[in-house]
Formats: structure tokens, sequence, C-alpha cells
């Protein structure tokens, strides 16, 4: 099988040799160049072709969301971007995922005397997946969903993603109208960059978004996003839900999981309950959205062609727990419909269809 190509792009010549050395020494990935700015990468890829690009968020010249912006209109190729757990850099990673970049990684330090610790196979994993991803033109919608009477106040809709998860969770909130039921969502992502994604939300839908509190009351017309390293889940205490967060162990490796999401809300909610899948890496959600299925609430999965990475919405489609598989550009509509009869069809809209 033919090694990955990766193009690193990093002003410090130290951090573009730790890369070198870290991502060198995967089988299966092979360096074949390192840049100093977009300027000299710009060339590079033209010569290399790489399989996946890592962008550092800050540059002298043009920053990292500039250059992305330009691959992801000129040449679209899969991007990691490499960030340092900063304010300012966690929101300009997360407007880089909302851009296009298909995942993003902590920038290296020497750990050990011996290596990076487990910093190198974090950053050869996500570049790995990286370099396999779909890479699709980001086209955000123009016009909500109208709003509508009869939406079902005492439906809840929790939406679970990873890798690619940001774009697609901001394409389907930024389409539906402000009167939509609550909508709860966990995004893979450090407690660092939560809040930022939140904001981003906030400030593309008519909804409002925050991120979760514990015991914060869920209405029509709010989203809330798990904070990171934080479990969410729902309890309905009379007619009305709330968040709950903890922070006990990670399930499957993850922390907040999209199964434990889903799994309260099948067992709080039942048939009240919409769960949608989208793109990410494992196959974290697939039992929870099963569960919502079983105890009679509606679920989507979003499509092959549309997920920047197939694993999760794949893992849910392939255990029978995925009732409505999707693209992206609909997923918003069939959300309107299940949770309303007269949904109307606005210019924007596709069909909502079966599959």
């Amino acid at each position: 099988m033919r090694k990955k190509k990766v193009l690193i792009v990093d002003d410090s010549a130290l951090m573009r040799q730790m890369l070198t050395d870290i991502l060198g020494s995967a089988p299966d990935l092979d360096v074949v160049g390192a840049a100093p700015d977009p300027y000299v990468a710009r060339e590079m890829i033209k010569q290399l072709n790489p399989d996946v690009i890592t962008l550092d968020v800050e540059m002298p010249r043009m920053d990292g969301l500039e250059f992305l912006e330009k691959i992801m209109a000129l040449r679209p190729t899969p991007v990691v971007m490499i960030s340092s757990l900063t304010k300012a850099n966690a929101e300009v990673t997360v407007r880089a995922l909302e851009a296009g970049a298909v995942d993003y990684v902590q920038k290296p330090t020497r750990v050990a005397r011996d290596g990076y610790g487990d910093m190198e196979d974090e950053i050869i994993a996500r570049v790995r997946t990286a370099s396999r991803a779909r890479v699709h033109p980001v086209a955000m919608p123009h016009v909500t969903i109208a709003e509508t009477e009869g939406l079902a106040r005492d439906r809840l809709i929790a939406i679970g993603a990873s890798t690619g998860g940001v774009s697609a969770i901001a394409h389907i909130l930024s389409e539906l109208p402000a009167n939509t039921p609550p909508v709860a969502i966990v995004q893979h992502m450090p407690r660092e960059y939560t809040a930022g994604f939140a904001r981003r939300l906030d400030s593309r839908s008519k909804l409002t978004v925050m991120e979760a509190r514990d015991n914060l009351p869920l209405e029509p017309g709010l989203a809330v996003v798990a904070p990171g390293d934080t479990h969410l889940r729902i309890k309905q205490v009379g007619a009305q839900y709330r968040c709950v967060l903890s922070t006990e162990d990670k399930i499957q490796g993850h922390r907040p999981s999209v199964d434990a999401l889903f799994s309260s809300v099948a067992e709080q909610l039942g048939a009240h309950a919409v769960g949608v899948i989208l793109t990410g890496m494992g196959r974290d959600g697939a039992a929870g959205l099963l569960k919502i299925l079983q105890a009679g609430g509606r679920t989507i999965g979003q499509d092959e062609a549309t997920a920047t990475v197939y694993g999760m919405c794949g893992a849910a489609f392939q255990i029978g727990a995925v009732e409505m598989q999707l693209p992206i550009t609909e997923i918003a509509r069939a959300i309107c419909q299940i949770t309303t009869s007269r949904c109307p069809v606005t210019a924007s809209a596709t069909q909502y269809r079966h599959v």
C-alpha cells in the first residue's frame, strides 16, 4: 500500500523537525516536505501533491486560517491544524475546523528523553485519519428554515460527532428555525475549545447556543454543547428537561461520550427523542443511537458521501441504529419534519427522503 504523503507547514524550524521526526516514524506516512510559510507551501503543494497537510495556526506573512481558506477554495486537501492550547489559538482552531480543517492537534513538546510520549501516538493517529478523510467544499446555507407553528415542545434533539463534526454541526444549526425543540450536542473536543465552539455556533444560528451547565433547563430555541472532558446527560424533571454534567470515567476512551448522551435521552425521553449521529472516527454513539430507536425515538445518520470520516455514523448504520441516512444538506430539514407535520418548504431546503 502506498504511503500517505505529508507536508508540514510551520514557521518554526524546531517544530518542523519535531513533526518530521514524529510523522516520519510511522510506517504508512511519508513526510515529503516541510515549508516555513504558506508562500513556500503553496509551491510545494503544487509539486508534491500531498495527501495531508499539517498547518500551524500562527505564522507570519499569512496566518494558518487564511491559508487554509485558500487551500479549501483552490485545492481541497485534508488539513490538520497544529495549535497550542491558548484561548486565542482555541478560537482560531475552531474557526479553522468550521472552514474545513479535518482535525487539530496540540503542538508537540519534548516530554521524555527517548521521545515525545503519548503525544507522538496522538499526532500520528490524527494525521493518519485525516490522510484518508473526504474533504468537501464548505458551503454554509444562506436561508434558515422558516419558523412554523406546531413544533413539538416535548421533543429533544441529541447530536453526536467527532472528526469533521464542527462544520457539520454548524451547517445543521444554521438551518434550524429559532423555535426548534431543545438541542444537546456532544462534539469530541478539549475543554479549552468547547466554549469558543459554542460561541461560534451561536453567532451562526437562529438558536441560542451555549456550553451546557449542570441542572440547566432546556427550552425550545436553546442548544447546549457538552463542555470538554465532561459527560453530558439529559434528565427529565416534571415536564422539563435538564442537563446533568459529570466527570466520571471515560466511556470507551471518550469524555464527553456520545453514547452517554444518547443513552440518557433514550431512557428519559423514549419516543420523544431524536438522535443524530454525524461524521467521526470510531464507534462512539452507535450503541446509544440504537437505544433511542429501540425506545421508539427517531434516528438520523449522516451518509458516507458527505461524512468527512464515515466511522461513527457508519458503525451506527451497520448495527441497524440509523432510521434515515441522509446527506448533511438534508438533516436539518429532516429534523424539522420529524418535530412537526407542518414544516414549510423553502427555496434552500432539499427534499427529505428515507434510505
